[in-house]
């Protein structure tokens, strides 16, 4: 009988500790999405015009990426990169942006990373800036988000037009217009203060007060800001000598800064992994310490490299390192996957890597071995099937590993592996990034322009084969309210 307590004892023991393991494998996660932030434009990334402490902070306690890329120059299809860990092609969101008039965004078909997270027990909300579709399906709680508080796209003239006879621009929340016109000088506090009641209402249990068990939550925060009309609360204004651009930064680090407090507040910031990115570029180097050109738009560095900082020391991510290895936004999604315990299903197929084997710091490469991480796999579903004329000249973990680089019509413009980037039209110019990230000096190497345009050839194949629509829907409420305008 004692023999019996004894290993009723140690069962209730393992069940506990594997609940215990369970709930270690499911952090939470923040993604931070600013709008047109370029490059150089943090301090910790060579901005001497303004003081980002609570960013620099987050990048001297986790990883500073130093070669990562933004799914595409402008806005739309690097968020379509970024919540489907698939080339903005790929998904069919890869020409332009949506305004409001459009009747097709992000395919409701695609598995969302929200989508992933929220069928594995996870909170979702996005809180801020959509710009992936503004019709039934193609919104933010038809793609996985629990809970949607912000502005469905821009601020612009484009924009504005289509409000002008409703009193201006909506701010929304779930559905219900809760304030208009939107003011772009309140929108970084609005959204974060949106964001920390969002989370104390998850981790505590709801409005009614009443404490439970909390379950992991995803939280999505794309910011509109630094998105022209750029707009600054009082506080900050003339508060750094970059003008009202950096004023912005300003804020953004501010109340970055509230938000890690609320987690420390919480007692969760050591099961929190926190990532901060750009969407796409924003202008080229200001003194000659900074030599990457180009800016949003354009497919030189300066319009898809740009900062991205990921944080997580409780949770094993690397402390007060800089990586140079190549990273993209498609990325995250098999990343965060694997760090939160979740096997993406075998049917899906995108272009990302899973990065966790790298930013943990168990290798010092992306690795394809699933000894490694869960869906270190994942790439090696894409198509591969070489010609003759490349079968021998290209590696399958090379082409995996490349970027390719679109401009804002969709187009193939560039590629890049390692270090080498070859730039495509109007004729085929090789550059070493290594060496010289201001793209000025081209390289005479016949053969690794060969090989470079060969990974052109086999990406527009692939795509040509295997890529996948856009979501789209018969009637857009907003085109019975498109003024005529007549040159």
């Amino acid at each position: 009988m004692l023999k019996n307590i004894f290993t009723g004892i140690i069962l209730i023991l393992t069940i506990a500790l594997q609940k215990g393991h369970s709930q270690e494998k499911s952090p939470n996660i923040i993604f931070i999405l600013v709008d047109d932030m370029g490059y150089y434009d943090l301090t910790c990334y060579g901005a001497d015009e303004i003081q980002t402490t609570r960013l620099d902070q987050l990048a001297e306690e986790g990883i500073r990426l130093t070669d990562y890329y933004a799914a595409a120059p402008i806005c739309s299809p690097s968020r379509a990169g970024l919540l489907t860990g698939c080339y903005p092609r790929r998904v069919g969101n890869n020409v332009w942006v949506h305004r409001p008039d459009s009747n097709y965004g992000l395919n409701p078909d695609e598995l969302t990373m929200a989508e992933l997270f929220k069928q594995n027990g996870y909170k979702t909300a996005c809180i801020g800036k959509w710009h992936l579709g503004f019709e039934g399906p193609l919104l933010p709680r038809q793609q996985g988000f629990d809970h949607y508080y912000g502005l469905l796209h821009n601020l612009d003239s484009y924009e504005t037009i289509f409000y002008k006879d409703e009193g201006g621009i909506p701010i929304i929340s779930d559905g219900e217009v809760v304030e208009r016109p939107a003011d772009p000088a309140k929108l970084t506090r609005m959204y974060t203060e949106e964001a920390i009641n969002w989370i104390k209402s998850n981790v505590k249990g709801g409005r009614s007060g009443l404490k439970k068990e909390s379950e992991p939550f995803f939280l999505y925060l794309p910011h509109t800001m630094l998105h022209s009309p750029i707009g600054v609360s009082k506080p900050f204004i003339g508060t750094s000598n970059w003008g009202e651009y950096g004023d912005a930064i300003h804020e953004l680090d501010y109340h970055t800064g509230r938000l890690m407090n609320t987690l420390k507040d919480l007692g969760i910031e050591n099961n929190t992994i926190v990532i901060f990115a750009s969407d796409n570029g924003r202008g080229p180097g200001r003194n000659q310490g900074q030599p990457i050109r180009g800016r949003k738009l354009e497919t030189l560095e300066g319009g898809l490299r740009v900062p991205c900082i990921v944080w997580g020391p409780g949770l094993g991510i690397q402390n007060g390192v800089n990586s140079p290895v190549m990273t993209t936004a498609m990325d995250w999604y098999p990343t965060l996957a694997s760090l939160a315990g979740i096997k993406i299903p075998e049917n899906i197929v995108m272009d990302g890597r899973d990065l966790s084997s790298l930013i943990t710091g168990k290798t010092d490469k992306i690795s394809f071995s699933q000894e490694n991480s869960l869906n270190a796999t994942i790439p090696l579903r894409r198509y591969w099937n070489p010609s003759l004329e490349w079968d021998k000249t290209i590696d399958k973990e090379e082409y995996l590993n490349a970027f390719f680089y679109h401009g804002v019509l969709g187009e193939l413009a560039a590629v890049r592996s390692g270090k080498w980037k070859l730039q495509l039209n109007p004729e085929p110019i090789l550059y070493n990034l290594e060496t010289d990230p201001g793209e000025r000096s081209p390289v005479q190497d016949k053969v690794l322009i060969w090989k470079l345009r060969g990974m052109a050839v086999m990406f527009q194949e692939e795509m040509r084969l295997f890529s996948r629509p856009a979501g789209q829907v018969s009637t857009n409420s907003f085109r019975s309210q498109v003024p005529i305008i007549k040159n």
